[in-house]
């Protein structure tokens, strides 16, 4: 195991320290985690669907279960919180597929979640997409689409968007801060992958760059809106 490798771990156990002192795991953390994906669906508020062109969310960040759920994937990395919105996306995205697929000739995509930057993977210790896209793999054994961890990156590091007052702002703070492998996703059909969709800005310019690199067509999926 190299230093940088050690370091990122010890980076990121220091950091769920420093959580569990300052906000301690509440009740509904404990009852997440005993869930199976069937219960955590039915329990959930739902969206209407669609986020944006192209955009699918499937529950609203307004319920306390979910933003519960949302919190503990992107700040602590909780695994078992990870698989339970990976088998919830999974079952979706399947759904979709299955209603999609033939109409557009969107076969064989590439799963890719949306990257942090170096600066933000390095202090937080892990990326909450690359745990559910991972998960969701394990799921998918390889028959529906494939992982592609490395099409996508983030170029540079911005600020964070909670901190962006509107849709315009956010996109400005976003313009040219992704890049794309051209090699891996030329021609081919993408599903992206991200936690929540607000005004949707990040999928927006991850799509941007993923057209720009000649991908054939675009599709996200996020856990919340």
């Amino acid at each position: 195991m190299s230093y940088s490798v050690i370091q990122l771990s010890v980076m990121s156990r220091l950091f769920n320290f420093i959580l569990d002192l300052l906000f301690p795991r509440a009740p509904l953390v404990r009852e997440l985690e005993s869930l199976d994906a069937c219960t955590f669906v039915a329990r959930a508020e739902k969206t209407g669907g669609y986020a944006g062109k192209n955009i699918i969310s499937l529950f609203s960040y307004r319920d306390p279960l979910i933003r519960q759920a949302v919190w503990e994937l992107k700040y602590r990395g909780n695994k078992k919180i990870a698989r339970l919105l990976a088998e919830a996306l999974y079952d979706e995205l399947l759904a979709f597929l299955e209603e999609y697929a033939p109409l557009t000739n969107f076969t064989e995509p590439l799963l890719i979640p949306i990257p942090l930057s170096r600066k933000r993977e390095s202090e937080r210790g892990f990326n909450q997409c690359h745990l559910v896209c991972e998960e969701m793999t394990q799921l998918d054994g390889g028959n529906n689409f494939t992982l592609a961890l490395t099409a996508l990156r983030k170029t540079k590091d911005t600020p964070s968007q909670t901190k962006a007052e509107n849709k315009e702002f956010r996109i400005k703070n976003l313009e040219g801060c992704f890049a794309a492998d051209a090699a891996t996703v030329r021609g081919r059909n993408i599903i992206l992958i991200d936690d929540v969709a607000t005004t949707g800005a990040t999928l927006f310019e991850a799509r941007r760059a993923l057209r720009k690199a000649e991908a054939r067509k675009v599709i996200a999926f996020t856990v919340a809106h």
